[in-house]
């Protein structure tokens, strides 16, 4: 476990008052949400009870409120920011969040995904808020969609503990979206995840 360079609070105060931050200052700081997720220790965990390897809302807003900065609001999300999501996701065996981090953990990787495949996608504070359905934004079709990114996905789900019914239920109807198509030869084991 490696907590990344500087403090949460500089990394903070970066993302949200600097105009314009690099989104790695963010998956930087997400890596301090899994620390504490994975420990139940520092200062994502400071003045409460925290459990190592459980998710709790605290946790889940802690992400909210990185990946929702005013100065990554307007950019997608990267792929580190991506990463870090799936790491906390793995880090945590226990969920008392009520859904929040799953919702976001689906939204992010999505507009990961569809920016990355050269789609346009709404700010972050829009399309990430637990108000606005995913599917309001999402790409509707798998032809929209990189297939690198599909398989991204797929293999960042295969084999976990976990699943993100969300996240899954939206690769499948994409997939499935697919089935019809040549490219579908192409995406090859994501059927399984699908199914």
């Amino acid at each position: 476990m490696s907590t990344p360079a500087g403090t949460l609070a500089d990394l903070i105060r970066t993302i949200e008052t600097e105009p314009f931050a690099d989104r790695e200052v963010a998956a930087q700081a997400l890596a301090f949400v899994r620390d504490g997720v994975l420990t139940g220790e520092g200062p994502t965990t400071a003045g409460r009870v925290h459990f190592s390897r459980s998710l709790d809302g605290d946790d889940a807003a802690w992400c909210a409120r990185i990946l929702t900065a005013a100065a990554v609001n307007d950019q997608p999300v990267s792929r580190a920011e991506a990463e870090a999501m799936f790491r906390i996701h793995d880090a945590a065996t226990e969920r008392t969040d009520g859904g929040r981090f799953d919702d976001l953990l689906a939204k992010a990787i999505v507009h990961h995904a569809a920016a990355a495949s050269g789609l346009s996608v709404p700010p972050r504070a829009v399309a990430l808020s637990s108000g606005t359905a995913i599917d309001s934004w999402a790409p509707a079709a798998a032809l929209d969609v990189n297939i690198e990114m599909l398989q991204w996905i797929a293999a960042q789900m295969r084999g976990k503990r976990r699943a993100n019914n969300l996240l899954m239920k939206l690769v499948a109807s994409l997939i499935g979206a697919a089935s019809t198509l040549p490219l579908a030869q192409s995406l090859g084991g994501l059927f399984d995840l699908a199914m």
